[in-house]
């Protein structure tokens, strides 16, 4: 596929560790993958962006994502709760979400697919790992996967 084929995807990060935001968007930026990246800190700040509550009510400040980043460790609702919502509701269930996160637990990784994710990613140890992972994941959800237009 050529560079001007591919469109720009828009990745919604929820992750609390402002250095893990920080490196994904150095990671995504040196992968060369073609996307646009907001981010949110924790599940309710999640679900408020998706549901265009508050301070995200402006569509075009605050699109909705093609794909959703999701750490599962967060304050006030984790992953986990925000996953169960966004796939029990009719509206935002279609969005594809993969979990990236420090967590190895089998249970997590069981849980977090039997609520709906696409993928579970443990986060690499190093900046160089995440660029790798970054690439692969631009290739995979910008090349290969068909997403639905953005409602």
């Amino acid at each position: 596929m050529s560079e001007l084929s591919k469109k720009p995807i828009t990745i919604l990060m929820a992750d609390d560790d402002e250095d893990d935001r920080l490196l994904t968007r150095d990671a995504l930026e040196e992968s060369r993958v073609l996307n646009d990246l907001h981010c949110v800190v924790d599940g309710v700040e999640l679900l408020s962006y998706l549901k265009r509550e508050g301070k995200y009510a402006d569509e075009e400040a605050y699109p909705r994502p093609s794909l959703i980043l999701l750490d599962l460790n967060m304050p006030r609702k984790d992953g986990r709760e925000a996953l169960q919502e966004i796939k029990a509701d009719p509206n935002l269930r279609s969005i594809p979400v993969v979990i990236l996160t420090t967590s190895k637990q089998e249970e997590d990784m069981v849980k977090g697919y039997d609520l709906g994710a696409a993928s579970f990613i443990t986060k690499p140890v190093n900046f160089e790992g995440l660029v790798n992972l970054m690439k692969a994941l631009g290739k995979y959800w910008i090349e290969f996967v068909e997403l639905p237009s953005n409602r």
